[in-house]
């Protein structure tokens, strides 16, 4: 981690949510205007093709729906994004930040009982996880008590930060803390893959699987560059499906406004994810492999193993 990031997440606590918000705004279209060679496509992915090559039932792509629930406000959107998807067909894994919170068991079980998933977000969302090996190894052993207590398979860094070595450290199946290309996040090196691929343990047996984050976030659409339409998730939507790769979404019901379709205090329409999952249905009916990322782990291992 940068000097620049370490610094940044030490003041954090004591700038006004609101002046975090128009920095991260003005950064954003900045970077954007520099990056357009490489977001939200960039085409060296196209030349990232695992040696397996065909998707379960052999379906033309994957789709995998997660999501990062960051504060307690979030928290009390989880129903209502969990009915959404439910109605439509969908399933989907819900990421908690341990010890920021509390999460309910009640929460956790409802989830597991109606088809979806639970996962860990980090333990304090604070941006210190990997300011050193020794401060991971310490938060990894708290971590691995709530993948226990939690029966999770997986784990999303907060702020998408990662360090494929140091996640050995980590009781999981996979990971999903990276993405194929990403310039506006604080650790923004791509992996530049539209696939999952397997993390091997170099020093004993085992390793994990990476999940890679496909389309951009709805933080970066919604909140950064405020757009007003869901054309960015539909251009790269296409091409992946074009790839024959992974769409994988993340969002965060903190964001999202269940109540007003014109939101205030950092939210966007809930009904943009709505209008993104319609578009799956009408357009790629039939044609996608819907799995959870518990499911997408398990079938990449057995591919790579």
């Amino acid at each position: 981690m940068t000097l620049v990031i370490k610094t940044y997440y030490r003041m954090r606590p004591f700038i006004p949510r609101g002046v975090r918000m128009n920095l991260r705004r003005l950064l954003v279209r900045r970077q954007r205007a520099a990056c357009g060679d490489v977001w939200p496509i960039d085409l060296r992915a196209e030349f990232s093709r695992p040696s397996w090559t065909a998707w379960p039932e052999n379906k033309r792509f994957a789709l995998v729906l997660t999501h990062d629930v960051e504060t307690a406000a979030g928290l009390d959107r989880v129903r209502p994004l969990m009915d959404l998807e439910r109605q439509m067909g969908f399933r989907s894994s819900f990421n908690f930040v341990a010890e920021k919170y509390a999460t309910p068991s009640a929460l956790r079980e409802e989830l597991a009982a109606g088809g979806f998933e639970v996962g860990v977000h980090g333990l304090l969302h604070d941006g210190k996880l990997y300011d050193s090996e020794k401060i991971f190894t310490e938060r990894a052993e708290r971590i691995n008590r709530y993948i226990k207590d939690w029966g999770a398979a997986g784990f999303r860094s907060p702020s998408m930060q990662h360090n494929l070595e140091w996640l050995h450290g980590l009781n999981i199946l996979y990971d999903a803390s990276t993405f194929d290309t990403d310039p506006f996040e604080p650790d923004h090196t791509g992996v530049c893959t539209l696939f999952p691929f397997w993390v091997e343990n170099t020093e004993k047996k085992g390793g994990y699987v990476e999940l890679p984050y496909t389309l951009p976030q709805d933080s970066t659409l919604y909140l950064f560059l405020q757009e007003k339409t869901i054309d960015i998730w539909k251009e790269k939507l296409d091409w992946v499906v074009e790839q024959g790769g992974m769409v994988l979404v993340n969002t965060h019901p903190d964001y999202m406004s269940f109540t007003s379709d014109r939101p205030r205090g950092g939210t966007y329409p809930a009904r943009f994810y709505h209008q993104f999952l319609e578009v799956v249905l009408s357009k790629y009916d039939g044609m996608y492999w819907h799995a959870l990322p518990r499911e997408m782990a398990e079938f990449v291992k057995k591919q790579d193993l």
